[in-house]
């Protein structure tokens, strides 16, 4: 079997780590390298991977991935996936697909032109728990199902990139940053979509720091009928021991399923001064989301996460924030 010739497009993200280290322990990838616009970090983090750092995104794709991850500042999505796109490489995207509806959908429409691969980083979908809950739902365990409740809560993520708080970077705050998973989660699980949303933010959570919404409530109705939530908030206090988490609860006419996807971890208690960790074990969710990838590269097939998911997310996220401004529903559809 051919080795996938794989690499980064643009760095920045805090995933991207994680990431180049799946992408060297893959057998079936040569991972070429990656770019980004900062030196300093490309260099950094193609050292750490035992990887090339390129000068240019034209010198990277001169050499001729077969796929690229885009993993840098959300506002840079679709420059990059246009050009990733032209150069006929298949892509994966970190969410949110873009910042805005119309750029969302000119990426979609890039790599339909050029009959090239779009895939939407929603690992989630990937995690073991979450998955178990998706079937558990869909299986009728709970009845017939009404709602759903999810929190997707975490700390300030200007710990991990400046770039993550800022609105011209990274296209808003806690909202654009945290509603994309449920909201994909609750598409996948139901197979229904979004109608209306009804959403309210403020800047209070995170004492001293008001450049973008840190906390944020959305209330979404499916054309199903079900009705869902998501506690979008930037709450974690900075002594949290992890970035946050994502926990889901369905109300069914029967009964309520409960699944909290990161309760596979160990509690380490360091040094006074560390604080309490968490240490996760199981199933790694970005390996699952990296395997299904290199899976339709490989295949030539459509992945099980589409670009089209991506542009759904990021409509939701546009219909909270249009309902926020007005503080009324927001249809869509």
């Amino acid at each position: 079997m051919r080795r996938l010739r794989i690499a980064l497009l643009a760095a920045a993200h805090v995933h991207a780590p994680a990431y180049l280290s799946l992408l060297a322990a893959d057998p079936g990838v040569e991972l070429i390298g990656l770019w980004d616009e900062d030196p300093t970090l490309a260099h950094e983090r193609a050292t750490a991977a035992g990887t090339t750092a390129y000068p240019s995104v034209d010198a990277l794709l001169a050499a001729r991935p077969d796929g690229v991850v885009i993993a840098g500042v959300n506002r840079d999505h679709r420059p990059l996936a246009e050009r990733a796109a032209a150069a006929g490489v298949a892509i994966l995207c970190e969410k949110p697909l873009a910042t805005t509806v119309p750029d969302a959908q000119a990426i979609v429409a890039a790599c339909e032109r050029a009959g090239v691969l779009l895939m939407t980083a929603f690992p989630s979908r990937w995690n073991p728990v979450v998955v178990a809950f998706a079937d558990a739902v869909r299986g009728g365990a709970a009845g017939e199902l009404v709602s759903l409740e999810g929190v997707n809560t975490g700390e300030m993520p200007d710990v991990h990139g400046a770039w993550f708080v800022d609105p011209a970077l990274a296209g808003g705050g806690a909202v654009t940053d945290h509603v994309v998973h449920l909201a994909d989660l609750y598409r996948w699980i139901t197979g229904s979509e979004v109608v209306e949303v009804y959403a309210v933010a403020n800047r209070i959570l995170q004492e001293g720091f008001d450049r973008v919404e840190t906390g944020g409530l959305v209330s979404l109705r499916f054309a199903s009928g079900v009705f869902a939530t998501i506690d979008c908030s930037w709450s974690k206090p900075r002594s949290w021991p992890t970035w946050g988490g994502l926990a889901i609860e369905a109300l069914g006419t029967l009964g309520a399923i409960e699944a909290d996807a990161f309760r596979q971890r160990l509690d380490v208690y360091g040094r006074r001064e560390d604080g309490v960790r968490w240490r996760a074990f199981g199933d790694d969710a970005n390996a699952g989301m990296l395997r299904e990838f290199l899976d339709a590269v490989r295949d030539g097939r459509q992945p099980a996460i589409t670009g089209t998911d991506g542009l759904r997310a990021v409509e939701i996220v546009d219909a909270a924030y249009r309902s926020i401004a007005s503080g009324e529903p927001v249809r869509l559809g």
